[in-house]
């Protein structure tokens, strides 16, 4: 695949909802199986929860092959999944347990700071430099809008992409493990890594 071919811009139309986020469940599925077993409640969820404001996708002949999310103090790419939808997808109880569960992985943004919210590349596009040109946009832009850091969690079992963020200038600065998680969460321990755009 010829990455010349590729486009990044920040955002996308609503209409691609559907698109983006069956794109993301094969990235990040696994994550929320447990919170939410079902794959097409997953997909729907993600579609009508979306903020595109909050990401940047990569496309190539007008199809959507990959995408970045971000968080700030404003928002976030997912941002939408609140305890009213989950309730009008999943039902009460199977929307509180969802809730319990997802709460897990919340961050917030401290002053000065973006924060990833996970990239996702179609599996036939991978080892095109497409995740890491999506990275660069993300830092591009939290430069641009004078952020201090971007920050983001990696977990354990997924050296590959800490090997993206070490090369980018990521520096990690915490990690945590949590075993008796892992059948909830799907991992057992994560790595906080930061790219410090300004200052120390």
């Amino acid at each position: 695949m010829d990455e010349r071919h590729i486009d990044i811009e920040q955002g996308w139309h609503r209409s691609r909802a559907l698109e983006v986020a069956t794109l993301y469940e094969l990235a990040f599925g696994h994550k929320f199986q447990v919170a939410i077993p079902s794959q097409a409640q997953r997909i729907h969820l993600l579609a009508e929860s979306f903020n595109p404001e909050y990401s940047f996708v990569a496309t190539q002949k007008n199809k959507i092959v990959g995408i970045a999310g971000f968080q700030t103090p404003e928002g976030s790419l997912t941002g939408g999944i609140t305890l009213k939808s989950l309730f009008r997808v999943l039902g009460f109880w199977q929307g509180i347990r969802a809730a319990a569960i997802l709460s897990l992985f919340e961050r917030q943004p401290v002053s000065g700071e973006l924060i990833m919210d996970g990239i996702a590349v179609d599996p036939a596009c991978r080892g095109a430099g497409i995740g890491s040109a999506l990275l660069s946009s993300v830092i591009a832009f939290a430069d641009e809008d004078q952020y201090l850091q971007v920050r983001l969690d990696v977990i354990d079992s997924n050296p590959r992409a800490r090997k993206l963020y070490t090369e980018k200038g990521f520096v990690a600065i915490k990690s945590e493990s949590f075993p008796s998680l892992k059948r909830l969460i799907g991992f057992s321990g994560s790595t906080t890594m930061i790219y410090h755009l300004r200052g120390d």
